[in-house]
């Protein structure tokens, strides 16, 4: 393991350190940003700790991240770490466990490693270029061999998601955010559209633990992207039939 995901992954312990212990939490403060979206004080505290701990460590990155932006010092860098400090703050602030932190480096505009820690689902994914992506337990992830959109899984975030048959997929479920993406790393499902609203922080590190587990990941044009305020996970077998379906229901 390279020294990139290294620090990736003690970010991730960091920051599951910060946030486990206030999820549920009775007194959890909750705001509300200027563009109506929800803020904990959970979300603050991780990407302050994580842009501490990246001042100590890697002082020469920037650094852009949810609640702060950037570029959090290293101006003119060619490394940046893009954070989510908490991807999925509704579920987090109403107990629901599905919520992440999501850490990434990139460099020269490419992504090159990332971290999703889900502490309480007891989950984490991780990848680094060339190394793989991999999960709790040291399991190697792999995308599924399936090959017809029939017998597809297919994981969607639309503001009007339409019936299984609209799609011609097998099982058709409404999910989004980071889980979505892992569960199709993890061969669980074979696509994943993701087309409300998503950010840079929300697709990096889904990004490259998608590629390195053999999947594609790109905008709804098909563009490898992290910028394109939308997103397409696939198997890669059904990447274009994935494609079709956005242009059909985004």
């Amino acid at each position: 393991m390279g020294p990139d995901l290294a620090l990736a992954l003690e970010l991730a312990d960091a920051a599951d350190a910060l946030s486990l212990p206030r999820f549920q939490a009775h007194d959890l403060v909750v705001e509300t940003k200027p563009d109506l979206t929800p803020v904990t004080e959970a979300d603050r505290a991780v990407e302050a700790e994580l842009r501490r701990l990246l001042a100590e460590r890697r002082p020469g990155h920037a650094v852009l991240g949810e609640e702060e932006g950037g570029p959090g010092g290293g101006e003119g860098s060619s490394a940046r770490w893009v954070i989510d400090p908490i991807d999925g703050t509704k579920n987090f602030s109403r107990g629901i466990p599905v919520w992440a932190t999501l850490i990434a480096l990139e460099r020269v505009g490419r992504v090159e490693c990332g971290v999703v820690s889900a502490p309480a689902l007891g989950r984490r994914w991780w990848a680094a270029r060339g190394e793989g992506a991999w999960r709790d337990g040291g399991e190697r992830l792999r995308v599924s061999r399936v090959s017809a959109l029939a017998d597809a899984t297919v994981l969607v975030a639309l503001d009007r998601p339409p019936p299984a048959a609209a799609f011609g997929a097998w099982h058709l479920r409404g999910l989004g955010d980071f889980w979505a993406h892992m569960l199709v790393a993890e061969g669980a499902a074979e696509i994943a559209i993701d087309a409300i609203g998503v950010s840079v922080w929300d697709l990096a590190a889904p990004l490259v633990i998608v590629e390195e587990a053999g999947g594609r990941f790109t905008d709804l044009e098909g563009a490898t992207r992290v910028d394109g305020r939308a997103a397409i996970a696939s198997n890669g077998i059904l990447h274009a039939d994935a494609l079709a379906l956005a242009a059909d229901r985004a």
